[in-house]
C-alpha cells in the first residue's frame, strides 16, 4: 500500500534541495495563531497524517519529526506508524524542543530554515533564533501550495451581527471607544488585531469560517479615526447578511479584501507606531519593520476585556447552561434506556451513535448554532485518550458495564458551553470506582474554592490535584481554561493549570473545572463543570458559581471516599439540577432524574 506521507515528505525534500534549504518547519496553526485552523491550514495533518491540533513538524534531509505534548502521545504513536515521521514528546522532563534540536544541528553548520511565515508567530520564530542565532530564517508564504494538490482555499461564510439586546454583549461603538482610549494612554497610533476571536468580539460579528469556531478569517486595523476590516475573500462574497454591512458602516468600519492587509500596512504613515499582539505572524511583522513602522508588541487589551463578561452576558450564560443541561440530561436518559433496549433486542449502540444523538438533542434548542468542538464520545479504553477522536467506522460498541466518557459543548447565540460527564453503563471494577470518585472529589474541591482577589489560576490548581496526588494519581492536562461568549471554547488570558501564568482570576471570568485520570488500555475519567468567578461577600474575596446544570452519576461513587463537605456539595448540586429542570422534562425523564439526583449518604451500601 503506498505511503502518501512518505511521498509528500520526499516531494518536500526535493523542493528543499532546489532552494538550498536545510530544514523546513511546518506548524499546525494559521496566519492568526488559531488553535483550530480551517482545512486550508491543516498542514501538519497533510504532511504527517497526525490529526490533532497541537503539533509542529520539522523536516531535514535525514530526519522527519513531529513534536506534541502528553495529551496526544498515544494518538500520535498510532497515527504516525509507518509514515516515517518520528514522535518527539514535549512538556516532559528532559524533553528536547524544536529550537534545541535545531541548535544541535547548527553545531555542525549554519542552517537555512524555511517556513511559512504567515503560519508561525513572531514569538515562535524569535525563540528559534534565540536558540540558533546563526540560522537564516526564510519566510515562504503558502510554502506547500505547489506540492498540495487541490489545497482548500481561504474559507468565506456569511457574517452575522449579534443582537446586543438579546445576548447582552456591549455595543460595538462602545468597545471601539474603549480600545481607542487604551491606545491614547499607550500613545499608540494604530493597532493591528490578528486574533480571530478578538475581531469577532470587538466587532460583535460571528461567522463559520472555522469548524466549531464562529469566526471570520480576517485582520483589523484600528486608528484614532478609522477601523479597516480586511475580510472580503472575493467580489461575489455576500457580507450584507442580516444588514451586517450597514451596521458596520454606521460605526465607521470600512470593509477591505483579506489579501490587502500588506497593502494596508504599506499605506500606514512611515515613522508612525503600531501595537501588535506578540502572537502576530512572522511575515506580517517583517512587513511592518520593512515599512519603518515602530512596532510595540505585547498582550492585546482585548484578551482581558473579552474574558471578563458583562453582567448581562453572565445572565444570558445562566440561561444558556440550563438549556444545554436539559439536552445533556435528555441524552443521558436516552443512553441508559436505549442501551437496555438494545441489549434485549440484540442491537448495538456505538460511541458514534451516542455522539450523533447528543448533537441531535442540542440542535433542538432554538439558539443553537453548532457544537463548540468535536464531541469526545469515549467508552472504556477510548476514554484513556483525553482528546479521543472517533468516526463511524472505528467507534467502539457500548456495553452494559464499565465507564463511558462524553466531553462536548455547544455554540449558542447566548453563550458557549463545555461539559464532561463520565457515567457507569453497568457494573464497574473497584479501580474504576476509585478513579471515578477521586476525580469527582478533585472537581468538587475546586468548585468550593474561596480565595483572595489577586489570586492566579496556577495558585489554586493544586486544590483539584492534591486529592489525587495523595494516592499517586495525576493528569497531564490543565485543570481549567477560559470560555468565550458565543466564541472559542478555549480562551485566555486566564487559566487554571500548573504552568505559571500571573493573570489573576477576576469576577466575570468563566472557566472550566475538569480534572481527569487516564489509564492506557483500560479507562478514563473526567468530570467537568463550567464556573464563573464572583465576589464572596466583599471585593476582597472571590469564589466560583457553577453554571453547568447537569447531574453527576452517583452509581460509580465509593461514598466512603467522600468527606462530609464533599457529600453535602454533591447532594446540593444534584438537587439543584433537578429543581431547575424538572418542569421541562417528560414524566419519564422527570422520574428518572429524580432518582438520579436523590441524596446519597455515608451509610449507602452498608
Amino acid at each position: 500500500m503506498p505511503n502518501i506521507y512518505a511521498d509528500r515528505i520526499a516531494a518536500l525534500r526535493a523542493l528543499m534541495q532546489q532552494n538550498s534549504w536545510d530544514a523546513v518547519l511546518i506548524g499546525a496553526s494559521d496566519p492568526h495563531n488559531s488553535e483550530y485552523p480551517a482545512l486550508r491550514w491543516k498542514q501538519v495533518e497533510w504532511i504527517s497524517g497526525f490529526t490533532a491540533e497541537a503539533a509542529d513538524v520539522l523536516i531535514t534531509a535525514e530526519h522527519a519529526g513531529l513534536w506534541t505534548d502528553s495529551r496526544y502521545f498515544i494518538q500520535a504513536a498510532s497515527e504516525l506508524a509507518g509514515t516515517g515521521v518520528e514522535l518527539h514528546k514535549t512538556r516532559i522532563p528532559g524533553a528536547v524542543g524544536i529550537p534545541q534540536y535545531l541548535a544541535e544541528l547548527t553545531a555542525k553548520r549554519p542552517l537555512r530554515i524555511a517556513l511559512d511565515g504567515l503560519c508561525w508567530s513572531s514569538a515562535a520564530v524569535a525563540e528559534i533564533l534565540d536558540a540558533v542565532p546563526s540560522a537564516e530564517i526564510i519566510s515562504v508564504p503558502n510554502l506547500l501550495d505547489e506540492l498540495w494538490e487541490n489545497r482548500p482555499t481561504v474559507p468565506s461564510t456569511p457574517i452575522l451581527a449579534l443582537d446586543c439586546s438579546f445576548s447582552g454583549v456591549k455595543e460595538r461603538y462602545l468597545k471601539l471607544n474603549d480600545l481607542r482610549k487604551w491606545m491614547l494612554k499607550q500613545e499608540v497610533d494604530n493597532i493591528l488585531i490578528s486574533s480571530l476571536d478578538e475581531i469577532a468580539y470587538l466587532l460583535n460579528i460571528r461567522a463559520s469560517d472555522i469548524e466549531y469556531n464562529p469566526y471570520s478569517i480576517s485582520y483589523l486595523l484600528v486608528g484614532g479615526d478609522y477601523a479597516r476590516w480586511f475580510v472580503k475573500k472575493s467580489e461575489t462574497e455576500d457580507i450584507d447578511t442580516n444588514d451586517s454591512y450597514e451596521e458596520l458602516q454606521r460605526d465607521e468600519v470600512t470593509i477591505d479584501y483579506y489579501e490587502n492587509i500588506i497593502l494596508g500596512i504599506e499605506e500606514l504613515e512611515e515613522g508612525s507606531n503600531i501595537f501588535v499582539d506578540s502572537s502576530l505572524n512572522y511575515h506580517i511583522l517583517k512587513a511592518l519593520e520593512e515599512r519603518n513602522i515602530k512596532v510595540k508588541a505585547g498582550q492585546s487589551p482585548l484578551k482581558l476585556a473579552k474574558a471578563v463578561k458583562e453582567p448581562q452576558e453572565i445572565e444570558a450564560l445562566r440561561s444558556c447552561y440550563i438549556e444545554d443541561g436539559l439536552a445533556m440530561v435528555r441524552f443521558l436518559f436516552w443512553l441508559e434506556q436505549e442501551l437496555a433496549k438494545a441489549e434485549k433486542e440484540g442491537r448495538t449502540i456505538t460511541e458514534w451513535d451516542a455522539s450523533e444523538k447528543l448533537t441531535q438533542f442540542r440542535a433542538e434548542i432554538l439558539e443553537y448554532r453548532g457544537n463548540s468542538f468535536e464531541n469526545i464520545s469515549a467508552y472504556g479504553p477510548s476514554a484513556a485518550l483525553p482528546h479521543y477522536c472517533m468516526n463511524k467506522n472505528n467507534a467502539l460498541i457500548l456495553r452494559p458495564r464499565g465507564l463511558y466518557l462524553c466531553d462536548s459543548g455547544g455554540q449558542y447565540l447566548n453563550g458557549t458551553t463545555d461539559i464532561t460527564r463520565t457515567v457507569a453503563l453497568g457494573p464497574c471494577t473497584e479501580l474504576e470506582k476509585q478513579d471515578y470518585t477521586y476525580v469527582l472529589k478533585a472537581m468538587i474541591n475546586l468548585s468550593m474554592a474561596i480565595f483572595p482577589r489577586g489570586t492566579a489560576g496556577c495558585q489554586i490548581d493544586a486544590l483539584a490535584r492534591e486529592v489525587l496526588w495523595r494516592t499517586h494519581r495525576n493528569y497531564g492536562h490543565g485543570t481549567g481554561h477560559g470560555i468565550g461568549f458565543y466564541l472559542g471554547v478555549h480562551e485566555g488570558p486566564q487559566d487554571i493549570r500548573q504552568n505559571f501564568n500571573p493573570q489573576p482570576l477576576l469576577p466575570g471570568m468563566v472557566n472550566s473545572n475538569e480534572p481527569g485520570l487516564y489509564r492506557e488500555g483500560m479507562h478514563g475519567v473526567r468530570h467537568e463543570n463550567v464556573l464563573v468567578c464572583v465576589e464572596d461577600g466583599s471585593e476582597d474575596w472571590l469564589k466560583f458559581e457553577t453554571l453547568t446544570c447537569c447531574h453527576f452519576d452517583t452509581q460509580a461513587i465509593l461514598v466512603e471516599l467522600l468527606n462530609e463537605e464533599e457529600l453535602t456539595w454533591l447532594n446540593a448540586y444534584n438537587s439543584s439540577v433537578y429543581e431547575r429542570l424538572k418542569e421541562r422534562l417528560t414524566p419519564a425523564e422527570n422520574s428518572w432524574l429524580r432518582a438520579k439526583t436523590a441524596a446519597i449518604s455515608m451509610t449507602r451500601g452498608k
